[in-house]
C-alpha cells in the first residue's frame, strides 16, 4: 500500500513540529490508539492501537523509529505492530513541514506492507481504512492545534478568507441583481 497527500496547518512549522513530536498529541491524534510512549532509545516510541478493517478488529501493538531527523523540517520513520491471529503491518513514511502564509504545510508518504487476516481482505478495503485513519488523524490533529493555538488559527483563517471576503463583497450587488433578474424572468442564466 502506498499513500501521500497533504495537508494545510493553520499553526507555525514549530508548533507543528512539537506536536508531531509530543507523544500525548499523537496518542490523542490517532484513532484507537491505547498508548504512544518513548522507547528505551529517545527516537523510538512503544505503540498499542485497535484497528478495524472491515470485519477484522485487532489490538495491534509495535513500535515506531524515527530517523534522518531535521528539526522542524522533516523525519521519517518506520512501523512495525504485529495483530495475533489478526495479521501485521509494516512500513515506512517521510513527513515534511514548509511554511507558508497560512501556517505551514504538512506533505507525507506511505509505503506499508499488510499481512495475516488483514491482508486477506484485499487491498481495495486495506486502502480504504487507511485513508478513513489518514483523514481521521488529520482531523483530530487539526482540531488538537486549534485548541493549543487559537490565535495561530485564527489569525491564519482570517487571513484565508480575507480574499474570499474582499472578492465576494465587490461581486455581491452585481450578483444579487443578476439572480434578481433572472428569478424575475429578464435573462437566462448561462452555463
Amino acid at each position: 500500500m502506498d499513500m501521500q497527500g497533504t495537508r494545510q496547518l493553520a499553526v507555525t512549522q514549530q508548533q507543528a513540529w512539537e506536536a508531531l513530536n509530543d507523544p500525548e498529541v499523537l496518542k490523542k491524534c490517532l484513532p484507537g490508539c491505547d498508548k504512544f510512549e518513548q522507547g528505551a532509545d529517545p527516537n523510538q516510541y512503544v505503540v498499542a492501537m485497535a484497528v478495524k478493517v472491515g470485519p477484522v478488529s485487532a489490538k495491534f501493538t509495535g513500535k515506531v523509529t524515527l530517523s534522518d531527523i531535521q528539526p522542524p523540517s522533516s523525519y521519517k520513520l518506520a512501523f512495525d505492530g504485529q495483530g495475533g491471529v489478526a495479521g501485521f503491518g509494516k512500513g515506512s513514511s517521510s513527513v515534511s513541514l514548509a511554511p507558508n502564509a497560512q501556517g505551514c504545510e504538512l506533505s507525507y508518504t506511505v509505503q506499508a506492507q499488510v499481512g495475516g487476516k488483514v491482508a486477506q481482505l484485499g487491498q481495495r478495503l486495506v486502502d480504504g481504512a487507511a485513508k478513513s485513519m489518514a483523514d481521521d488523524f488529520f482531523k483530530r490533529f487539526d482540531d488538537e492545534m486549534q485548541a493549543r493555538y487559537p490565535a495561530s488559527a485564527a489569525g491564519a483563517s482570517t487571513a484565508a478568507k480575507a480574499p474570499e471576503q474582499a472578492s465576494a463583497a465587490s461581486g455581491q450587488t452585481s450578483n444579487w441583481w443578476t439572480r434578481l433578474l433572472r428569478w424575475l424572468g429578464f435573462g437566462k442564466a448561462r452555463s
